[in-house]
């Protein structure tokens, strides 16, 4: 029988879900079709107002509109996790109680970004956020994005608090995973953020993945991630060599704009960005078009 923890955060592949626009506004008839591609296509989990949700750009009301089409959409087949994290603690805890109203299956909160916290206010931040809310908390550590580094003593402090669950680990640095304390492993669900290095994080030890490139090619991805827990290297080493173009271009740019244009090509979507986001440049535009037709190409094998 499964523990409430691995239903709640399962392994394998979680996709970071982009929000689609139409007009300035949520395109919720959009997002419900991409929920259950996801779905169809085997995802273990969906991660909305993440990284590739375009988060920071979205008001209170669109959060929560997001959240609520997600999980109207999914039911019971599979949980959405939602972003809640901002550079305040008091804001955080308010959309991680949101969330949770919701019924957000967990919350994955960033360390704060901009205000470049001291290890003990990280730690105070997500203190205070576990003892107001009623819901499981994942971290999330992308230093490259807010300036504010995760220590491992700071993780083993962390630990220590029953409401937080799991790690995304954005740095793509694998020597960390190698860092933690074999006790600190089985108490948290170690889960990768970058996709470039997701094949050999979860090759050393992690749960999974909360993948942006799983928005584009969503059974190559969870189809990675079952071989891996499978112990089918062979198979796994193949799904990801033939995802590797599409990580690749990824890599290029950051944030969403890339994994919207693909989407406008795979599933007609509206790419619309938020700024001070913008669409990406003609040479990215042009390895994603070859990127995709390698991955017609795999498909088709």
């Amino acid at each position: 029988m499964q523990s409430p923890l691995q239903r709640t955060l399962p392994a394998g592949a979680f996709c970071d879900l982009v929000t689609p626009f139409r007009n300035g506004a949520i395109d919720t008839e959009a997002l419900a079709n991409l929920v259950k591609w996801q779905i169809r296509s085997g995802i273990s989990g969906i991660v909305v107002c993440g990284e590739a949700g375009e988060a920071t750009s979205l008001t209170r009301d669109e959060r929560a509109a997001v959240i609520r089409c997600a999980i109207e959409t999914a039911g019971d087949q599979l949980p959405v996790i939602a972003g809640t994290g901002t550079n305040a603690t008091a804001s955080t805890i308010d959309l991680t109680t949101d969330a949770a109203q919701l019924g957000a299956a967990a919350a994955v909160i960033v360390t704060p970004y901009y205000n470049k916290p001291s290890q003990e206010g990280i730690f105070r931040h997500y203190e205070q956020i576990a003892a107001a809310v009623n819901i499981p908390i994942v971290i999330c550590n992308a230093p490259a994005r807010t300036a504010s580094d995760l220590a491992p003593r700071t993780l083993e402090r962390l630990a220590t608090i029953a409401g937080i669950v799991g790690l995304q680990d954005c740095t793509g640095d694998l020597g960390r995973l190698a860092l933690i304390p074999p006790g600190l492993k089985n108490r948290f669900r170690q889960y990768s953020g970058h996709d470039l290095t997701a094949f050999s994080f979860n090759l050393a030890g992690g749960a999974g993945s909360f993948s942006v490139a799983a928005n584009i090619a969503p059974r190559f991805v969870s189809a990675m991630h079952d071989a891996l827990r499978t112990g089918n290297l062979d198979a796994a080493i193949t799904l990801n060599a033939r995802v590797n173009p599409i990580l690749q271009v990824l890599e290029r740019e950051p944030g969403p704009a890339t994994v919207k244009q693909a989407l406008a090509i795979l599933r007609d979507l509206d790419p619309e960005l938020r700024l001070p986001l913008t669409p990406i440049a003609p040479e990215t535009a042009a390895a994603l078009r070859t990127a995709l037709v390698s991955l017609s190409n795999a498909d088709q094998r």
